[in-house]
């Protein structure tokens, strides 16, 4: 089966059947939610790690469609050179910061990176001062890459754990205050990313696995220690999806080496990784579109997931069924 490319229209269908639904469960007229100013997230203010593209850029512009303004946060620059991953440039959030605003909402777009703690915290406090508060927090931002455990260099390790777990924990202290602040004993939102490679081992990617393994135990543990802030902590859990994390060279190596064959380092790697994970995923897709991520996190942002945390949300094509829970 072809990996499907939905049109820009079939795109923003997604994300506002996302706005739909989170309007409904919320209790809202869905007559009411036609703009961004009557959507279910109008009137807060919400942060986005990782901004500049990908699944960090699609729930921007959902957030925005649902109503929200946006503090757009992305490092724009490589952090890990050998990845294989093309980093984000300021153009890309940039970019991000056009499409929220052509829905007519307030921008603040922020390059730092999530290890900086004290950078971190003056980003939280310029949204204070600029945007009035914080109602929801997506944690998205992060990195991936490929070597056998007993080859790694220290800096192989720790640049994905400080990048992953480390500026995901980074962001929820950086940013929970506000919320807490905000909230006035209710109604704040976290939402993190981990990753289905954060339910099981990757061959290869041990360091990876460790860290998004590591965020669902963060997010547990923060909705224990949010709650009685009214705060919910949920986890999105998205399979393959097509951004430039996947889509390179040693990614499809990884594919190919998991599914017990050898990579040739050649344009074909490609055609033949698509083949490998259309055929391992129920739902017959290589890659899934960052638009279809969107709506699960529009919702559990919304009061209509006001009683749902410390709870894993699955966007896989039906990878998850495999795993245990």
């Amino acid at each position: 089966m072809p990996d499907s490319t939905p049109d820009p229209l079939t795109r923003r269908t997604f994300l506002a059947a996302g706005v739909a639904a989170a309007t409904a469960a919320s209790g809202a007229n869905p007559a009411a939610a036609a703009g961004p100013a009557d959507g279910p997230l109008r009137g807060k203010v919400a942060v986005v790690t990782g901004a500049a593209r990908g699944i960090g850029r699609a729930v921007a512009v959902a957030f925005a469609q649902a109503g929200a303004d946006i503090v757009g946060i992305d490092i724009c620059a490589e952090v890990d050179q050998r990845s294989g991953v093309e980093p984000a440039r300021p153009e890309d959030l940039e970019e991000t910061g056009r499409l929220v605003q052509a829905d007519g909402r307030r921008w603040l777009g922020i390059t730092v990176d999530q290890r900086d703690m004290p950078k971190l915290r003056e980003a939280a406090a310029r949204a204070q001062r600029d945007l009035g508060g914080i109602d929801i927090l997506f944690a998205n931002a992060g990195i991936q890459s490929f070597k056998p455990l007993l080859e790694m260099d220290d800096a192989d390790w720790h640049t994905q754990i400080d990048n992953n777990l480390t500026g995901t924990a980074n962001a929820i202290r950086a940013f929970g205050p506000s919320l807490v602040k905000r909230g006035g004993g209710g109604g704040g939102r976290i939402i993190v990313t981990t990753s289905t490679q954060g339910q099981h081992g990757t061959l290869n990617g041990s360091a990876y696995s460790a860290s998004k393994w590591g965020i669902i135990g963060l997010m547990k543990s923060a909705a224990l220690e949010l709650a009685p802030y009214g705060i919910t902590v949920n986890a999105l859990v998205p399979g393959l999806i097509d951004t430039p994390l996947t889509r390179h060279e040693e990614r499809y190596a990884q594919v190919l080496q998991a599914a017990g064959r050898r990579p040739t380092g050649t344009p074909a790697d490609e055609e033949e990784a698509r083949k490998v994970l259309i055929t391992g995923t129920p739902l017959r897709v290589p890659w899934i579109k960052p638009e279809d991520v969107a709506p699960v996190v529009v919702f559990l942002a919304s009061d209509g997931a006001r009683m749902v945390s410390g709870a894993t949300f699955d966007v896989t094509g039906g990878v998850g069924a495999n795993n245990a829970a």
